[in-house]
């Protein structure tokens, strides 16, 4: 008896839908929000307030406001502590705060310490971070185009903006800050998305080998059913280690594990709701389908 399949591509209106609600969101979130850049992208210093037993987050903040540090945001950490970012540059200027600081609020010069990065460095990272997706997508479009097609190339990168784009989004959304961490984390979601939907398009150019007696969207419809279960399971153990990253792994990494977290959700869907609907509306375009599709109907 042959095995009952999902009919994935039946419902490709659906999964228009829930994309478009999708992208929607994050284009609203980061207009209307914007992206939360960290300092080693814009410049500022950080104090790390690791001893401040008894201080509330009001007082920090005041602390730091009465003895002129701008743009003052104060986070609790772990163990009773507090992370202060302020958009001052100037080390010096940074250490008097600082000393200020400690002093005003009764506190030891040893209860916390300090970075601070010049906005010059950060313009440096941004550049990198903006070279590194820009090589890594042309990268993948040529990689793919020079294995597979062009067709699915570009339906790939589609797709990973389509992805990126509802990541950031989301991190607007939330309010996450934008570190080299969050970068790092948009590349390996770029990666695990590709190869989740390089493993779908793979199935599909084998299937559509001697394809003479069914339509490209059934034998798509057929290659996600075959996959799936690869897919659900990668996606699980995948997710696993940046969830326990996200509750345990403190602020750090915290960041870091929640792009990812979203990212694999988002990756996982798109690879079946965006990339194969996408690729398989654009194969049925082509004249050996199309005829394909009037002789067995257009399913």
């Amino acid at each position: 008896m042959p095995r009952r399949e999902f009919d994935f591509l039946g419902h490709k209106g659906l999964f228009l839908v829930i994309s478009v609600a999708l992208v929607l969101m994050a284009a609203g979130s980061l207009a209307l929000r914007g992206l939360s850049f960290g300092i080693e992208f814009q410049g500022g210093t950080v104090v790390n307030l690791t001893d401040a037993a008894g201080v509330t987050t009001d007082e920090v903040r005041a602390a730091f406001i009465d003895a002129g540090a701008p743009g003052v945001v104060v986070q609790s950490a772990e163990n009773g502590g507090f992370i202060v970012r302020t958009t001052e540059s100037d080390a010096d200027e940074a250490n008097r705060v600082f000393r200020t600081v400690v002093g005003e609020l009764g506190l030891s010069e040893d209860a916390g310490d300090i970075a601070t990065i010049g906005p010059g460095w950060g313009r440096n990272v941004t550049r990198a971070a903006l070279l590194a997706l820009f090589v890594s997508t042309v990268a993948i479009l040529f990689y793919i185009s020079l294995r597979y097609e062009y067709k699915m190339s570009l339906t790939a990168v589609f797709t990973l903006v389509h992805d990126v784009l509802i990541v950031l989004g989301i991190y607007a959304l939330f309010g996450r800050e934008v570190t080299p961490n969050t970068i790092a984390a948009l590349l390996t979601i770029m990666g695990y998305s590709l190869y989740d939907t390089i493993v779908v398009f793979h199935r599909i150019k084998e299937n559509t080998q001697g394809l003479t007696r069914s339509t490209f969207t059934r034998m798509a419809n057929h290659s996600l059913n075959q996959v799936f279960v690869r897919s659900i399971n990668t996606s699980i153990t995948s997710v696993m280690p940046p969830l326990m990253l996200l509750f345990f792994g403190g602020e750090t990494l915290g960041d870091f594990a929640f792009a990812l977290v979203i990212g694999i959700a988002v990756g996982a869907y798109s690879s079946i709701g965006v990339a194969t609907p996408l690729y398989t509306k654009w194969k049925e375009r082509e004249p050996k389908f199309q005829a394909l599709a009037k002789k067995y109907g257009t399913a």
